[in-house]
């Protein structure tokens, strides 16, 4: 299975969640999976390539070609595409993949999440959308969201769209169709 991994490119948070990062990669690897990313070697994507092509696993990155030196590109990738647009590189990304995955991080990993995440609810795609939430960086958002469905604006459907795990573990068995 093809597993796309949402997560943060910043070189400059808590070093727990790079650890994290890391602990994804190798178990996507040993599970046999396959890993596509945002194509960046740095931050949070960086780390769960690596860890991923540790274990064995192919992966696959696609950047934008203007990210290309500001993410500082995942040239040892097994496969590394090169985009216009972002527009592009998730679309590359959403069709490359069986499923997705998102960890903490930031504006980007939000709007690829909820991206996939309302393609989902409105029965585009019937691919699992799961988020792996260990120390609650989510937990705003969940009340945020729930506020939205208590005021009529989102369907508890549309949240049931989306798998919550705290575990590495919970969230590959969410990954599975």
């Amino acid at each position: 299975m093809r597993i796309c991994v949402y997560c943060a490119s910043s070189e400059t948070i808590d070093p727990s969640f790079r650890a994290l990062a890391s602990e994804v990669g190798t178990r996507l690897a040993a599970a046999g999976h396959a890993l596509v990313s945002g194509g960046g070697r740095v931050g949070m994507m960086g780390d769960v390539a690596r860890a991923a092509r540790a274990g064995g696993a192919h992966t696959t990155g696609v950047i934008p070609a203007h990210l290309v030196d500001l993410e500082v590109a995942d040239t040892e990738a097994d496969e590394l595409v090169v985009v216009d647009t972002m527009r592009e590189r998730k679309r590359v990304m959403d069709e490359s993949s069986d499923a997705f995955l998102a960890l903490p991080g930031g504006l980007g990993t939000f709007e690829e999440l909820f991206e996939v995440w309302t393609s989902r609810s409105l029965d585009m795609h019937r691919k699992p959308v799961v988020v792996l939430d260990p120390d609650g960086f989510f937990d705003p958002l969940w009340a945020y969201l729930d506020g939205l469905r208590v005021q009529g604006f989102v369907r508890q459907a549309g949240l049931d769209a989306v798998r919550r795990t705290t575990t590495v573990e919970d969230a590959l068995a969410a990954l599975s169709p």
